[in-house]
């Protein structure tokens, strides 16, 4: 494996702030008494203070939120809680999904539950059309603006459609006359700065290309929660979700690999946006690993002393460690690429073996407690017999951990995988790191049912810059309520589709499970169409064959991204009783198989 620089810096750059830049522009004494309408990337307390600037030197001035427009129009302009009935026809372009900007209008069907909300597809003009009437019989209607352009995809072949900044001018007379044209914003260009710099690397040839690749981004941006449960707009959020994943797309290119090929092992690519006031700043480094100093800086454990059951929050590794040794059991470990331990036990038993799993994907936290106070609970039946692995991917639940710090509440996708930069499941080459303690279960146990547990972000996940909607994720776009993965083996098809109804059945009866189903999906279809899963006893599922693992892997789906407290609990609840769920089932499938 090559060797790497401590500290290698790449790029230290600031940029102009947009919204500065246009008070400075429009303030000047040639614009007295034009009229402003601007489109950007800027929260609505910095857009209302850049106004009143204006107006004080006789500017009338209108900026509005360039990400998100519709629903901002409703926050901000529109006395919802008055409305009796809207009907909204959103845009239908002609480049990307014909869904795209009912998609972006979520979460309206929420927020405006009390009034009769219509969606109708409209024209290809990038305005919605917006008729509302009221309470008191009023009636109104208005076209508001969604600027975007369209760009080349520096990864495929079909172009983009992307929010971007915007301006209108009404000022005959002044420098440049009247405009209606797109104008570039701060938080497009430093992206696209970000972007550039690190495709024009002189990159090796071979994986990986660094040890750590930090993107660290000080950015004024807005962090706005919605009434929507776990719902933020948050342009912090999505910057980071745009940088990770467009580089990822580019080193899959630059490795040769197809596009969406989990076995990239780039190295661990680490966007770190953080909220700051003046004028955004970037600054991009190569760096070496450093356990130490990234487990100094993980978030304050809320944790310490708590039962598995009262945990609001994930618990540090140390306390995941402890909770194992409680099981007692035949350890069995392995060794992260930065060396950190996998820990693992087996605990023999008269029952049929199953693999329990969590944390493969480390910012999905629910399923590490999960697993945890299910093992607990096996532990205490006779008979049960089964290898657990809580935390697969100790490096990446470090660096969720790391970034926590700042940002509690965002989905924090580089988390998602190793510090290789590659999924473990689908690993396949030595060293094979945390993959070899999933592999030392499976021969330990002889285990035909793996239960590994994940979740998925329990907000909306955009790549504004990027075409809004994440690449190869579109289906993870908005929660959905709790759902089930069924893989199997050739032959296991028939245990597979009971073990998916029992489960199913089973969960009918968690407390709030079914209302909580319900809701989402229902939330789901409004802004994202048809639902593209069965739906068996009120639980989404899907099931298909795949030779990777056991012979049949039930793959559990929580939106647990973002959330803390109660709505941990809730999740790592709901975790445990599909676990236990589906250990029972199996030993009356498999009895029934003989």
């Amino acid at each position: 494996m090559a060797s790497f620089a401590p500290h290698r810096p790449l790029l230290d750059q600031t940029f102009p702030r947009t919204l500065s830049a246009w008070v400075e522009r429009f303030g000047q004494p040639a614009f007295r008494g034009a009229r402003i309408e601007g489109w950007l990337f800027e929260g609505v307390t910095a857009r209302r203070a850049a106004e009143q600037r204006l107006a004080a030197v006789g500017v009338v001035a209108r900026f509005r939120s360039a990400y998100k427009p519709l629903v901002h129009y409703f926050l901000e302009e529109v006395d919802a809680a008055q409305l009796a009935a809207a009907t909204v026809r959103y845009p239908v372009p002609a480049t990307g999904s014909p869904g795209r900007f009912l998609l972006e209008a979520y979460p309206l069907a929420d927020l405006l539950a009390g009034c009769d909300l219509q969606f109708e597809p409209g024209a290809d003009d990038l305005h919605y059309g917006v008729a509302l009437r009221f309470r008191d019989g009023r009636e109104t209607a208005d076209r508001v603006f969604a600027p975007n352009r369209v760009h080349e995809d520096p990864t495929g072949p079909d172009p983009l459609l992307s929010p971007t900044g915007w301006l209108r001018v009404d000022a005959s007379g002044a420098p440049g006359g009247n405009l209606d044209a797109a104008e570039s914003t701060d938080f497009e260009d430093l992206f696209a700065h970000a972007m550039h710099t690190l495709r024009q690397h002189a990159w090796p040839a071979q994986e990986p290309y660094f040890e750590r690749l930090d993107i660290r981004v000080d950015l004024p941006g807005f962090e706005q929660p919605l009434s929507t449960p776990h719902e933020c707009m948050s342009l912090h959020e999505a910057l980071h979700e745009d940088l990770y994943f467009s580089l990822l797309e580019f080193f899959q290119q630059h490795s040769g690999r197809p596009a969406g090929d989990r076995r990239l092992q780039p190295g661990q690519i680490v966007p770190d946006i953080r909220q700051h006031e003046g004028p955004p700043c970037l600054r991009i480094a190569l760096r070496a690993f450093d356990v130490a100093a990234q487990d100094a800086g993980a978030w304050a454990d809320t944790t310490a002393g708590q039962a598995l059951d009262d945990m609001g929050q994930a618990p540090p590794p140390e306390r995941i460690a402890q909770a194992m040794e409680q099981l007692g059991g035949q350890r069995f470990s392995a060794r992260s690429r930065q060396g950190r331990e996998v820990l693992g036990l087996y605990r023999t038993g008269t029952e049929a073996p199953i693999l329990l799993s969590g944390g493969q994907h480390a910012n999905e936290t629910s399923g590490v407690v999960g697993a945890l106070r299910a093992a607990e609970a096996l532990h205490a039946q006779p008979g049960a017999h089964f290898a657990l692995i809580a935390l697969e991917n100790p490096d990446g639940y470090a660096l969720h951990r790391e970034l926590g710090a700042h940002h509690a509440h965002h989905m924090q996708h580089a988390a998602r995988y190793s510090a290789l930069g590659d999924d473990i499941e689908y690993r396949e080459t030595a060293p094979l790191y945390e993959r070899e303690a999933r592999e030392q279960a499976l021969a330990l146990s002889g285990a035909q049912l793996h239960i590994n547990l994940h979740g998925y972000p329990a907000h909306e996940w955009t790549r504004p810059l990027s075409g809004y909607v994440p690449r190869g994720f579109g289906l993870w776009t908005v929660p959905k309520g709790f759902f089930l993965i069924l893989r199997h083996h050739p032959g296991w098809q028939a245990e597979g589709r009971a073990l998916l109804e029992r489960v199913a059945a089973a969960l009918q009866g968690v407390p709030g499970l079914p209302e909580y189903n319900a809701r989402q999906m229902a939330l789901y279809e409004r802004h994202a169409g048809a639902l593209p899963f069965e739906v068996i006893h009120g639980t989404a599922c899907t099931q298909s064959e795949n030779p990777r693992g056991a012979p049949v892997t039930l793959i559990t789906e929580f939106p647990d991204e973002t959330v803390s407290g109660d709505a941990f609990r809730f999740a790592h609840g709901v975790q445990k009783a599909a676990v236990l769920a589906a250990v029972e089932a199996w030993q009356a499938l498999l009895s029934a198989r003989g």
